[in-house]
């Protein structure tokens, strides 16, 4: 009986701590995916957030199987971050807002400029 309460004794400390290395496996598979479609060169902006709270912005210089590093977009300053580091990447390929108002401009222009052709059409019978 002393054996088999040791035994469940052993299992229930060990699961959580096999459940938290699985979920750190798989954040880390996350970031290097993420990482990869963010692909390298100076249009591969991103913000990377790491596990202390802290934030590295700029452009994926290069990726390794351990690491990658990025680059400041002002100053070019590069900062090596391991995978196992990070807590979140989020690119910057422009923002939502600033597409959303090219947009209706966009459709405002082509809507006056069909308004003023309609305008000399009907002027011109």
């Amino acid at each position: 009986m002393k054996k088999l309460s040791c035994l469940v004794t052993l299992l229930l400390i060990l699961a959580p701590i096999a459940q938290v290395a699985a979920q750190t496996q798989t954040n880390l598979e996350k970031v290097k995916k993420n990482v990869a479609r963010l692909g390298v060169g100076s249009k591969a902006k991103a913000t990377i957030t790491l596990n202390d709270g802290s934030k590295v912005k700029g452009y994926v210089y290069s990726a390794g199987d351990d690491d990658f590093v990025i680059r400041n977009r002002d100053t070019d300053a590069p900062t090596t971050v391991r995978y196992a580091d990070v807590k979140n990447v989020d690119d910057n390929r422009g923002h939502r807002n600033a597409k959303l108002a090219a947009l209706f401009v966009g459709i405002g222009a082509a809507i006056t400029i069909a308004a003023v052709f309609g305008a000399i059409a009907a002027n011109e019978r």
